[in-house]
């Protein structure tokens, strides 16, 4: 495992956690200040929290260590990071290659909201890297994907994608909030990652953030004055929470690490069973390899898992006999300390057409399950085998 730990930033009184900037605006010793910092020359000082502040500065800085590159910046939301990376990238007649295989909310925005700014995509089978590169034209900017696809857990081969991203001049933006500390994307050619903070990273389902992880020059980008989509789409992470999310990247390599022991444990008994678990570590993952390749073995392939019960009913039944148990939470999201689970062609997926949810092979038997930091994984796999076995 690479060495990793979050910068160290002292507290105004030599606390062990930095102070948090409780200030929406910043003074300036000069006049000549302010109009330097408005014009882009003014580094080191703050202007208005929308635009920078120490708080969410300590979190860039621990983000973009974390991620292995140059800078960072956060936002309000996972949503709010992808849409202002798009934007600030993307003008009229720019084209998208997406993979088929993503969060519902980034192929609602792509699909439904991208179009009314002359911004068109093709979605693809992201494993298929002939189809990716037939479907670049001289219109193309970007090649969007997710390390491991939500929900249904296929893992891109983010090299060769890099190569070909590097070969036609296009950004690599990967979405990496299924892999955090497992994968490091940028290591393999990604020249933008972003994650929904909200997730792993954080670690307590008590907030929303997000953050783009990439280049000085594209981070510095995002908050210009003039042209930022991050300054001026104002989706803008507080101060308070930004400080919450420093303290918790400190146990995520321990938490990363239970996450994927325990889902591992899980499908692999699962599978014994006789039933459909899909999980990268299982060696009958079809891209169990690739994945082997790519990952910190320390860490492990993370902790989400899904699985198949053939029909919306059978996962119904399950979903809320595992809750009724404490077995976990009937609740979307992932990376809380507590298993949760959801079927995602009626949830998180449901923005994709039932058409295209089938050509893929999202199915509304699927349940998606965020594999959550039981000490006794053992006897939650006992009683969950017991409910399939009453249900099935």
């Amino acid at each position: 495992m690479k060495p990793y730990s979050t910068p160290w930033y002292f507290g105004e009184f030599g606390g062990v956690n930095p102070s948090i900037s409780d200030s929406s605006t910043y003074t300036f010793l000069s006049s000549q200040k302010m109009q330097d910092m408005f014009e882009g020359n003014a580094d080191g000082c703050y202007l208005y929290s929308r635009h920078s502040s120490p708080s969410n500065i300590y979190l860039e800085k621990a983000m973009a260590k974390l991620e292995l590159t140059e800078a960072s910046q956060v936002f309000a939301s996972g949503m709010g990071a992808i849409s202002a990376s798009i934007m600030q990238l993307c003008e009229k007649g720019s084209h998208i290659i997406a993979s088929r295989t993503i969060y519902g909310g980034t192929y609602a925005l792509m699909k439904n909201v991208l179009p009314n700014f002359g911004v068109k995509t093709s979605f693809v089978d992201i494993s298929d890297i002939k189809a990716v590169e037939q479907s670049i034209t001289v219109q193309t900017k970007i090649i969007y994907c997710e390390t491991v696809s939500n929900p249904l857990l296929e893992v891109a081969d983010l090299k060769k994608l890099g190569e070909i991203a590097k070969k036609h001049g296009l950004q690599l933006i990967v979405d990496n909030t299924f892999s955090p500390l497992s994968i490091r994307p940028a290591e393999f050619g990604a020249s933008i990652v972003i994650h929904s903070l909200t997730k792993y990273i954080n670690g307590s389902s008590d907030c929303l953030a997000g953050v783009v992880c990439a280049s000085e020059e594209f981070c510095a980008s995002l908050i210009d004055v003039n042209t930022g989509c991050a300054m001026l789409f104002g989706s803008t992470l507080d101060s308070f929470r930004a400080a919450s999310i420093y303290k918790n990247i400190n146990t995520l390599g321990v938490r990363m690490q239970k996450h994927s022991a325990n889902a591992l444990y899980l499908a692999q008994k699962l599978e014994e069973a006789g039933y459909r678990a899909i999980y990268p570590g299982l060696v009958s993952h079809p891209d169990h390899e690739l994945m082997t390749q790519m990952i910190d073995p320390l860490i492990g392939y993370s902790g989400m898992l899904t699985l198949d019960v053939h029909n919306k009913e059978n996962a119904y039944k399950l979903m809320e006999d595992m809750q009724a148990k404490e077995l976990g939470l009937l609740a979307v999201s992932l990376g809380y300390h507590k298993t949760l689970f959801s079927a995602p062609a009626n949830s998180t997926s449901s923005e994709i057409p039932v058409e295209e949810q089938e050509e893929m092979g999202m199915t509304d038997g699927l349940i998606r399950f965020s594999i959550g930091l039981d000490l006794t994984i053992e006897h939650t796999t006992e009683e969950i085998l017991k409910s399939l076995k009453n249900i099935l």
